[in-house]
């Protein structure tokens, strides 16, 4: 990032009023959605609302208005708002019908940690052809820095930090790798949500079959619709007092775990099992998981699930704060180089969706739990359908374990090929 970038002042630096700004967004949104005028509806046919939601805050960034670095939204959203999310969509899912969607959803995840780790090589490969002279050596090796982006895009930012404790680039080297991280997966997600608003003809154009995934959210609508009745006071302070119950129950047990874990195995950290956030997503989960089985489950009929589904919003236009799409003419070569290796990644993913007949559904999950980890999976997942949540959480968890290995690996071969081509 250039000098100026860095002394450059954001326009609001005050999270308070750039929370109300991404309020009136997003309710603008929605005010829009529901209107009625043709040429409006035909807008958000094609445009989902949920992709506005996500692109829009992102405008605020690339036009100096919010500077997400020096905001503390995101992490608010993803600590507090995420977690009780899961349990909320969690605890109003039918999860032995989830469960039992089949092994097409981990068939298509697998296919996207092959797609990151093959199509990382291929974009090294690729430029130590064209333009020999960006390869760099020592800590500056272009290498070393794509090898934190492949720790990002298989686990998270757990197994990135990890491989950058690894192959240690220089700092100039990461930070230009952390824009194309960002700014990519950013791009990428929005066109799965894109995917998830038209699931339907992409579901023809596999030629899938999505009666399991159907059954599971025809089954989810018919239980709300059969105990849906207006909330109360005291059911919103039911769901509340469960979401953010939970969310304080993760905290105090997944930051000792993790503190636990990282002191006593020295292996814990390949296996992100030394991060705090990782233990939070997984008890929030589980939490969600035992409570779905007891009467907590009835809280759907007030609208647990859609208290969920507006904290999930909200961490969707806090995400959408750290894509700033100027960032790609600051060095546009690189984000080329990524956009390759996101290119190898979304080719083997469609593929091996017409190869074996996967829903939408799958093929967008399966990479946001390794694009995007426990941070976009559910998103992703909630905007096919809120009770499909638990599926983008389970498949990102995996993501988390297999995440830092499996990039220490793709780092090995991207660090021959660069050898190769000196």
């Amino acid at each position: 990032m250039p000098p100026e970038a860095e002394a450059a002042t954001a326009l609001i630096t005050n999270d308070a009023v750039v929370l109300g700004i991404l309020a009136a967004i997003l309710g603008a949104v929605f005010w829009a959605s529901n209107l009625s005028h043709p040429w409006v509806k035909r807008f958000f046919t094609i445009i989902p609302a949920l992709l506005l939601c996500y692109f829009l805050p992102s405008l605020l960034t690339t036009f100096g208005v919010v500077d997400p670095e020096e905001s503390r939204l995101y992490f608010i959203a993803s600590r507090f708002l995420l977690p009780a999310a899961l349990v909320l969509l969690t605890v109003s899912a039918d999860l032995p019908a989830v469960f039992g969607l089949g092994p097409k959803a981990l068939i298509m995840f697998l296919t996207g940690t092959v797609g990151v780790m093959i199509g990382g090589p291929v974009a090294l490969l690729l430029t130590s052809w064209v333009a020999p002279e960006l390869m760099g050596a020592g800590p500056e090796a272009i290498w070393r820095g794509m090898s934190t982006v492949a720790g990002s895009w298989i686990g998270g930012s757990a197994n990135q930090a990890a491989l950058y404790e690894i192959n240690a680039p220089s700092a100039d080297t990461f930070s230009i790798w952390i824009a194309v991280d960002v700014v990519v997966a950013n791009i990428w997600m929005a066109v799965v949500l894109f995917i998830a608003a038209n699931q339907r003809g992409f579901d023809k154009l596999f030629r899938a079959d999505a009666s399991a995934v159907d059954r599971v959210r025809d089954k989810a609508e018919a239980y709300e619709l059969e105990h849906a009745r207006i909330p109360s006071l005291k059911d919103l302070m039911l769901i509340l007092a469960v979401g953010f119950g939970a969310v304080g129950l993760s905290h105090a047990i997944a930051d000792p775990l993790s503190a636990w874990f990282g002191e006593t195995y020295p292996w814990a950290q390949r296996l992100s099992f030394d991060s705090s956030f990782f233990w939070l997503v997984l008890v929030a989960t589980v939490i969600g998981v035992v409570l779905s089985f007891t009467p907590a489950r009835k809280l759907q009929g007030p609208g647990a699930s859609k208290v969920g589904s507006v904290f999930v919003y909200v961490l969707v236009a806090t995400v959408g704060l750290n894509m700033n799409i100027a960032a790609v003419l600051e060095s546009p070569v690189y984000f080329v180089i990524g956009g390759v290796w996101m290119l190898v990644h979304v080719a083997l993913m469609f593929g091996m969706a017409f190869l074996i007949r996967s829903p939408s559904f799958f093929l967008g999950v399966g990479s946001m739990a390794n694009i995007g980890g426990a941070a976009s999976a559910p998103v992703a997942a909630a905007a096919f359908h809120p009770s499909l949540a638990p599926v983008g959480v389970l498949l990102a968890v995996v993501g988390y374990i297999i995440g830092t290995a499996a990039a220490w690996f793709t780092g090995l071969v991207m660090m021959q090929i660069a050898a190769g081509a000196g």
